[in-house]
């Protein structure tokens, strides 16, 4: 169990480091879908912070959106995250 932790951290740190190095000159996008939403964010690596952030649970798409994990949803999210 041990072994099996420390080499997903491993993995972690090495994925983490490459997208570092990849994408410093620019901001990166990152979504998660879980099985009922989706959520979108705007990440700088070079101060580490998420500049813009959205998911089909904001109070924005709660009314218009019949499920949050549809194309419809991911369309809608991604039209928030562009917004601001």
């Amino acid at each position: 169990m041990e072994k099996a932790k420390a080499l997903r951290e491993r993995r972690k740190q090495r994925v983490r480091t490459r997208i570092r190095l990849r994408g410093q000159n620019r901001p990166r996008l990152s979504v998660f879908r879980s099985g009922k939403n989706i959520y979108a964010q705007i990440i700088d690596d070079r101060g580490g912070s998420t500049v813009v952030a959205a998911s089909s649970l904001d109070k924005d798409l709660q009314g218009s959106l019949k499920s949050g994990a549809t194309k419809d949803a991911a369309a809608a999210v991604g039209k928030l995250v562009a917004e601001r």
